[in-house]
C-alpha cells in the first residue's frame, strides 16, 4: 500500500478544494444562467471535432480528478464505486448549486455535475487500483 503521511494528504486535499473553488466560483459577471441538459448534450455530441468543445469536456472530466485521487488515498472507503460515485456526484452538485446561489455570472449545468462525477469516479478507481497494485 502507498503510505503518504495523513497530514500531507489532508493539506493536499485542502489545496485541491481551493483550486476547484477558484476554477468554478470566480465571478464572470452577475446573476446566473441555466444550461439546458439537452442543448448541452447536443453541443458536446456535435462539437467533438472542435477545440472549445473538447477543452470544456476534458476540463469537466478532470475538474475533480486531483481531489478524487487524494481522497481515495486518504480514506480507504472511497476505494469502492458507490461511495466514490456518491462523493463525486455530491461535489459536482454542490458546485452547480453554489454557482446558482452566488451572483457570479456562471452557467448552472447538471451535465457539468455528471461529467465532474464521472471523471472523479474514473480517476478514483484508477488510483484505488494503483494503490492495490503497489501493495502486491
Amino acid at each position: 500500500m502507498l503510505h503518504l503521511p495523513r497530514r500531507l494528504l489532508s493539506f493536499a486535499l485542502v489545496a485541491a478544494l481551493v483550486l476547484v473553488a477558484l476554477l468554478t466560483l470566480m465571478p464572470e459577471g452577475s446573476g446566473w444562467a441555466w444550461g439546458s441538459p439537452t442543448v448541452e448534450l447536443r453541443w458536446y455530441i456535435t462539437g467533438l471535432g472542435s477545440a472549445p468543445t473538447l477543452i470544456q469536456l476534458v476540463g469537466n472530466l478532470l475538474l475533480l480528478a486531483p481531489l478524487s485521487a487524494l481522497a481515495v488515498l486518504r480514506w480507504a472507503p472511497l476505494r469502492r464505486f458507490v461511495p466514490l460515485a456518491a462523493g463525486g456526484l455530491s461535489t459536482g452538485t454542490v458546485i452547480e448549486l453554489l454557482q446558482r446561489l452566488l451572483p457570479i455570472g456562471r452557467v448552472v449545468s447538471p451535465v457539468d455535475a455528471v461529467l465532474n462525477a464521472g471523471g472523479a469516479v474514473m480517476v478514483g478507481l484508477l488510483t484505488a487500483r494503483a494503490t492495490r497494485s503497489l501493495a502486491d
